[in-house]
């Protein structure tokens, strides 16, 4: 029997010890066209283990990679792409710096603010002005979102002013969604069907249960009128 700490290092081992072995007897034939075809095999091979991530863009070159990776970069063969280089193993990626942008009302986002902005810099007329309605009634919906209460359409209204610094204005004749109607759609939750059978299954349960204690009590009040007798 062989153990893992006799046998060679095994750098992916998302394809396991065979696959290894593959590699590993590629790099013992000379022929380099015959090592070409091998390699070429063991690539379908690897594809076959984690078929669900062939929809990504770079798939097949990761597996030419991982190829050169599990050969310890001695493969040498006709590839389609070119061998990386070992201080790929070693190096990190770079940071991610956060964002600090500074969010005037936190609970509407950065979001709002940029449609916000790009409204300010729209041309007046019909669908800036429709936009503008969209973005309030946004703003009232966010708002009780985060809130849970209700709100003055004015204070929607003077928020809207404050954050495009006046700019912006809704139609007087324009109302917002009422407070109700948008607490109704928050509350709108698709049904899960699944869980009428386990319903249904446990009230049977319920009912074949209670059922048999009842024929259980009938049996042992037979059995002692009989006894009495």
């Amino acid at each position: 029997m062989e153990y893992n700490t006799i046998r060679d290092y095994l750098p992916l081992k998302e394809y396991g010890r065979n696959v290894k072995k593959m590699v590993s007897y590629i790099l013992t034939v000379e022929d380099r066209e015959k090592r070409t075809q091998l390699a070429k095999t063991t690539i379908r091979v690897m594809s076959q283990l984690n078929p669900a991530s062939k929809d990504t863009e770079d798939y097949w070159h990761k597996l030419w990679d991982h190829l050169f990776i599990l050969s310890d970069f001695k493969l040498d063969i006709d590839s389609p792409f070119p061998m990386p280089e070992r201080s790929m193993l070693s190096s990190k990626p770079e940071p991610i710096s956060y964002p600090k942008n500074r969010i005037r009302f936190r609970h509407y986002g950065k979001t709002i603010e940029r449609m916000i902005a790009k409204a300010c810099n729209m041309e007046d007329g019909s669908e800036k002005q429709a936009f503008v309605s969209v973005i309030g009634n946004h703003l009232k919906k966010l708002y009780i979102t985060w809130n849970r209460d209700s709100v003055d359409d004015q204070l929607i209204i003077d928020q809207l002013a404050l954050l495009s610094n006046g700019k912006l204005k809704m139609d007087e004749n324009f109302e917002l969604a009422k407070t109700h109607e948008i607490i109704h759609q928050n509350n709108q939750a698709p049904v899960d069907t699944s869980l009428t059978p386990l319903r249904s299954n446990s009230k049977n349960y319920k009912n074949k249960k209670s059922n048999n204690n009842n024929q259980s009590n009938k049996s042992k009040n037979f059995k002692k009128k009989f006894s009495q007798k």
